[in-house]
């Protein structure tokens, strides 16, 4: 098993509360994760149907039988479990009593919100970041200095992007073009169906895909809806699911207004760039540095790295980013301590000097030095230009 960033907030956070939930996209690790952190623990898979009806039926008995502290796996196949944990765990709160899991976050977080708020501790665990998936340290980040670090790498960039970083893939040796087409149909549909009444599982695919085409770009709902052939308020529920599934998530605009004439609408981004992929068609990772969307799945790609960093380090990504209506835009702003520091995204793999436009742009709107300003590119040097950090996809 690889080391997962996650862990030591886990062990931290047991000794805090009596009960702490991992949640994430299903086959990101968390049954492997759990059970590693927690091996003196007991263990309680609720997706075998025995052990759910016995805590659908008899929740009292169900925890009766359990002695000591225990992992609950798949906790969302029985919500109402929680009202009688919580119950449990006022009558003794020693930290680190329950562990629970579970894939569907939307319906887990409703239920830990009504019932275990301030008892619980909740973690994100996402697939693999690419330090993870190669055993490197990644430090918690501050800002982009320490974000960025002089990182090596064995992988190629191509091959990254079109494997993605779920666990299985990398674990098993499944080749993506064979586990992704699998996953999409037994987990993504399965799940989103059941819980958002969703009968035309073909038009949902399509809506996928229809997402898909618009990663690393700004999210026009009415559109979105018109070519997919549903109502505006159908896209935007199921955009919803999607979102807090953990297979795509949304980057607001920068709040703080230079000017009065910023883009207000959300860019649309999803947390596996292999899933991403698949979705558009790719299958050959050869396909990708010829691909139109190019440039948008290698942004996809170091967004969500930088994304997954901070939520791996038990923190609420501080993630944004900026556009005018006159067409300048920076692809990511990060804001630490009330500071900010613009990041711009090139998918060349040669440094030309126009690269850096954007950020001497916005640096001088902003009035922020050069070198709070980062540029990631897809080729393997770093240097500084211009006072401004130069850094290679893999320095994430």
């Amino acid at each position: 098993m690889k080391n997962r960033l996650l862990t030591p907030y886990l062990h931290r956070d047991a000794t805090y509360y009596p009960v702490l939930t991992l949640t994430g996209p299903r086959q990101s690790g968390k049954t492997t994760l759990a059970r590693a952190a927690f091996p003196s623990h007991q263990y309680r898979s609720l997706e075998l149907i025995e052990q759910r009806r016995f805590a659908q039926e008899d929740p009292r008995g169900f925890l009766s039988g359990v002695e000591g502290p225990v992992v609950f796996d798949e906790i969302q196949y029985v919500p109402d479990l929680m009202s009688y944990i919580q119950v449990a765990v006022d009558e003794d709160p020693s930290p680190g009593r329950f562990v629970l899991t579970g894939s569907q976050n939307f319906l887990l977080m409703d239920k830990v919100a009504q019932t275990l708020a301030g008892r619980c501790g909740i973690l994100n665990l996402l697939p693999f970041s690419r330090a993870e998936l190669e055993e490197q340290p990644q430090p918690e980040p501050r800002s982009p200095p320490e974000l960025f670090g002089n990182q090596l790498t064995g992988l190629g960039l191509w091959e990254t992007l079109h494997s993605g970083f779920y666990p299985r893939i990398h674990d098993r040796h499944i080749p993506p073009e064979v586990w992704l087409p699998d996953y999409i149909q037994t987990y993504i549909e399965r799940d989103v169906r059941s819980l958002s009444n969703i009968g035309d599982l073909n038009l949902f695919g399509r809506f996928l895909a229809l997402c898909a085409g618009r990663a690393a770009q700004l999210l026009n709902f009415s559109s979105l809806a018109a070519d997919c052939g549903i109502s505006v308020d159908t896209a935007r529920r199921w955009l919803s699911v999607l979102n807090t599934s953990f297979i795509l998530f949304l980057l607001p605009p920068h709040h703080r207004n230079f000017n009065k004439r910023v883009i207000k609408s959300p860019k649309l981004y999803f947390y596996d760039s292999g899933l991403l992929c698949h979705l558009l068609g790719i299958r050959q990772a050869g396909q990708i540095p010829t691909h139109p969307l190019r440039g948008p799945i290698f942004e996809n790609h170091v967004v969500a790295e930088i994304a997954k960093t901070y939520l791996h380090h038990r923190r609420t990504p501080p993630l944004f980013f900026w556009r005018d209506r006159t067409g300048h835009e920076v692809d990511l702003v990060i804001e630490e301590a009330g500071e900010l520091y613009p990041v711009e995204i090139k998918s060349g793999q040669t440094i030309s000097a126009d690269m850096l436009d954007s950020l001497r742009w916005w640096l001088n709107l902003a009035d922020r030095p050069q070198e709070s300003a980062t540029l990631i590119y897809a080729g393997n040097d770093c240097q500084t230009r211009q006072g401004i950090a130069v850094r290679p996809w893999f320095s994430i």
